[in-house]
């Protein structure tokens, strides 16, 4: 099982819930990619970017590598497989729960077959 703290997951989530970040890493999934090239499909400054940028990196979540001046990012996916392993507990509570509700739907309609009167 994938280890994680509560801290780390914390920001994790906290990352994950603004939109533009959320974009921000589905387009890093992709590539490397320059801030600019991060800022490019919203109307944000840069330094607005730089932002959400740091918010990924303080999670873990992206890395900025400086060259010359040009701050290139890209995905470290790591932290993504903690906040999926803490999400797979309550996958696995959920598919129980419907499971059982699956069987308990059948075994009503089971029976309600079974005391109906046969048409001639």
């Amino acid at each position: 099982m994938v280890e994680y703290n509560a801290s780390q997951l914390d920001l994790v989530y906290r990352a994950l819930g603004d939109a533009t970040r959320r974009q921000m890493l589905r387009e890093l999934s992709r590539g490397e990619c320059t801030v600019g090239e991060l800022a490019g499909p919203f109307d944000i400054s840069l330094a607005a970017a730089s932002k959400h940028i740091k918010a990924l990196e303080n999670a873990g979540l992206v890395r900025r590598d400086i060259r010359g001046r040009t701050h290139v990012c890209r995905l470290e996916p790591g932290p993504l497989a903690s906040a999926h392993a803490w999400l797979r507990h309550y996958e696995a509570f959920w598919t129980d729960r419907l499971d059982l509700l699956d069987r308990l739907l059948r075994e009503d309609d089971a029976g309600k077959s079974a005391s109906r009167p046969k048409r001639k």
